[in-house]
Parts: C-alpha cells; sequence; structure tokens
C-alpha cells in the first residue's frame, strides 16, 4: 500500500449474506466493476445507525428487499484493504478499507421482490448461487473476507 494511504482510518461497513430457501446465496455485479466478479450485498453504516439497521437499510437499497428473517449475527468483524488503484478514489479517498458486521439472513418474500434497478443503482445483474461457488466469483481483494464468511454460513444451513 502506498505510503500516504497507510494513515488512513477503514470505514465501518455491514454484510449480508442473503439466503434463498434453497439455501443458495445471493450475488450481484457491480455496476463499477463489470467483470465476472459478484458480490454480496455491503456498504456503510449512517451516523447513529445500529448494524443491524444499517444492514437491512443497505439491502433495500441496494436490492429493493424487505422481506428477511434473520438467521444470524456472525460473530467478530471482518476486514478488506482496497488494492492500491482504487484507495484515494472509492468512498471520495477517505477511507482504505473496510471494517464490517456481516449477518445471515433468509429471504422469506417472492422473486418479483428483487429489484436492482433502485433509486442509486449499484449492481448490473444478479444471481442466486450454491455457496460452494461464492469464493470463485469475488473481487481479489474481497476474497479472504468470503474464505472466512464461508464456514460460518455453512454452519447455519438448515
Amino acid at each position: 500500500m502506498r505510503e500516504k494511504y497507510k494513515k488512513l482510518p477503514l470505514r465501518s461497513g455491514v454484510g449480508i449474506v442473503l439466503l434463498n430457501k434453497e439455501n443458495k446465496v445471493f450475488v450481484a455485479k457491480r455496476i463499477d466493476n463489470p467483470k465476472n466478479f459478484w458480490q454480496m450485498p455491503q456498504g456503510g453504516i449512517d451516523k447513529g445507525e445500529d448494524f443491524y439497521t444499517a444492514a437491512l437499510r443497505e439491502l433495500k437499497e441496494e436490492t429493493s428487499i424487505t422481506s428477511v428473517k434473520l438467521i444470524k449475527e456472525i460473530e467478530g468483524n471482518f476486514t478488506y484493504i482496497l488494492p492500491d488503484n482504487l484507495i484515494g478514489i472509492i468512498w471520495k479517498g477517505k477511507f482504505r478499507g473496510q471494517k464490517q458486521k456481516w449477518f445471515i439472513m433468509r429471504f422469506i418474500g417472492d422473486k418479483s421482490e428483487i429489484n436492482i434497478k433502485t433509486k442509486h443503482p449499484e449492481f448490473l445483474d444478479w444471481k442466486w448461487i450454491d455457496l460452494e461457488n461464492l469464493t470463485e466469483i469475488a473481487v481479489p481483494f474481497k476474497l479472504e473476507v468470503y474464505k472466512k464468511l464461508t464456514p460460518e454460513i455453512k454452519k447455519n444451513l438448515n
């Protein structure tokens, strides 16, 4: 990491592992990185917001989904650092990465509820994938987070 960015703080964020009734994981392709990388819904925390409220808000803002049931709040935090070419650009250059609290949720709505063409769209496309494929579709700088999440998700499948 370039020296001038080492002192930048980590952004506080949340992530959502959204499972359907077949235990497939919701992933979406970002508009700003249309290569073959997909990610789970995630985002920052607003001032005065708790983690769970932020997770529900981010899920709704990114996917229009509100019909969910909390399965588990995953213990601890997960951190990623942006690659050098993105530090100083993403988040107006204020952060070098993100420290996240993750939640596993079950989607209990109808497919018609899912709409990524939101007020401020972040995604081009979405799909449900098998948990085993999660680490194959992740952008490289989030790969370690997804590797650490996978066993936690497996423990909570029913």
